[in-house]
């Protein structure tokens, strides 16, 4: 298990208002998924998943209970924008867990546009 920050819990309240800790983690098993799945997004792109946890542009609705898809686009990189899973821990959960870090990876904006314009936008940092 690795830590990588703590996130900011009133913003990711639009996805339960039952967080039950700050805490963000990544396990091991995890990150060999997203080697596995997305090869070279883990070695490349891990330094800015704490960016995309604290300052999320857009946190989009689910299929999964008490999960959130986080989009963000980073400026100062080629390969710009990226999708991230987290999985946040509530009052029913184990209390040993973490909010944990499903998948993580870098997308086109193709993909990116068609997240934005095909599904439910819980939270956006842009005023409307």
């Amino acid at each position: 298990m690795h830590f990588i920050c703590k996130l900011d819990i009133n913003i990711y309240r639009c996805i339960t208002k039952d967080i039950v800790t700050d805490e963000v983690i990544i396990t091991d098993e995890r990150i060999g998924h997203i080697k596995e799945r997305h090869p070279n997004d883990y070695e490349r792109y891990y330094a800015y998943l704490q960016t995309i946890i604290h300052e999320p542009d857009y946190i989009i609705e689910s299929k999964r209970q008490n999960t959130a898809l986080i989009l963000k686009e980073i400026v100062e990189t080629k390969e710009k924008h990226f999708k991230t899973v987290l999985r946040l821990t509530t009052s029913t959960d184990n209390p040993n867990f973490k909010n944990s870090v499903i998948t993580f990876m870098k997308i086109d904006e193709k993909e990116w546009k068609r997240l934005i314009k095909n599904k439910r936008i819980l939270y956006t940092r842009f005023l409307k």
